[in-house]
């Protein structure tokens, strides 16, 4: 094989992909023993909401309980598509 092949080797070796995956709470368990069980490193980052997102998801769901809300059907015809 040609020194070429022997440069893509190594450069396949040496590279690292990064994977970004959002699973359920389950399949994070699953996915946690699959990497322990092929020795793959890998790095558990928890996100967390700002509190402005926190405090307005807190907002709508009070007004939802409270009965103030509209309907899609109504939203649609209060603002119309352009």
């Amino acid at each position: 094989m040609g020194t070429g092949g022997f440069f893509v080797r190594i450069f396949l070796f040496l590279s690292m992909s990064t994977f970004v995956i959002h699973p359920t709470v389950e399949q994070e368990k699953v996915v946690k023993a699959f990497l322990e069980a092929l020795d793959i490193h890998f790095e558990k980052e928890d996100e967390t909401l700002p509190d402005h997102v926190l405090k307005g998801i807190k907002q709508g769901q009070e007004d939802a309980a409270a009965g103030r809300f509209i309907t899609f059907e109504e939203f649609k015809k209060k603002y119309p598509a352009a």
